[in-house]
């Protein structure tokens, strides 16, 4: 797509925590079956190759199930209300563990969690090793060299928030002149706001819980909520 392109202030993570399931029908000892409902639709295939190479190398059935787009949670529930569950499934982050980590074994002495070269891969239950990252999704700016410089800058030219602000607002101002507005992802619609209220809102959260030394609380203080405002 041509025109200018930003996706976040700075680098972060966002962590997919692998589960596995406890007292669940479907990790039954008697069918020696795995049944794995996967979070990411785009990986879908990846999953259906890797589940019938596990059972060419076991013998042990694999199904995969992967949500529908947004809809990951809704499914699990409907899922885990069923006689055969899910063995294997993902909760998204500290909030997911909230709902599910009655559901979630132990992994803390599993070969994977021995594998970890970071606890901070880890969701953690008290002292329970209740999931393992297995997806980190990072994410910064990106920038159309080529229409940046039709637009008279360079990466150079932007060193900072309000460098980034300035052009971007100029940009924006020549846009019928350009043919190209400064964005493509300014908007609130579906397609964009899970950007701005999930992954850019992560920023201020993450760097308030580090000020005050936290890891949960129930009601943020906003201390940098202005400056995810001025982003936005």
């Amino acid at each position: 797509m041509n025109r200018f392109v930003t996706r976040g202030l700075a680098a972060a993570l966002s962590i997919t925590m692998l589960a596995g399931c406890s007292g669940s029908k479907g990790a039954s000892k008697e069918n020696g079956s795995v049944y794995y409902l996967n979070f990411k639709p785009e990986a879908d295939k990846q999953w259906q190759e890797l589940a019938e190479m596990y059972t060419e190398e076991t013998g042990v059935p694999v199904k995969v199930l992967t949500a529908a787009s947004g809809q990951y949670e809704a499914t699990l529930k409907s899922e885990m209300a069923k006689s055969d569950a899910p063995t294997l499934f993902q909760v998204n982050g500290p909030v997911g563990l909230a709902s599910w980590k009655d559901y979630c074994y132990d992994l803390k002495d599993s070969d994977i969690a021995g594998q970890l070269t970071s606890q901070d891969y880890a969701l953690m239950d008290g002292d329970k090793m209740a999931g393992i990252g297995y997806v980190t999704e990072t994410y910064g700016i990106i920038v159309n060299k080529k229409l940046l410089k039709e637009a008279g800058y360079s990466v150079d030219d932007i060193k900072n928030f309000e460098s980034l602000k300035k052009i971007s607002e100029d940009i924006t101002a020549r846009k019928d002149e350009l043919g190209f507005s400064a964005f493509t992802s300014a908007g609130m619609d579906s397609s964009s706001d899970w950007r701005f209220k999930t992954h850019l809102a992560n920023l201020p959260i993450y760097y308030e819980y580090q000020a005050d030394g936290i890891t949960d609380t129930e009601a943020i203080k906003g201390t940098y909520l202005n400056n995810y405002a001025k982003f936005n």
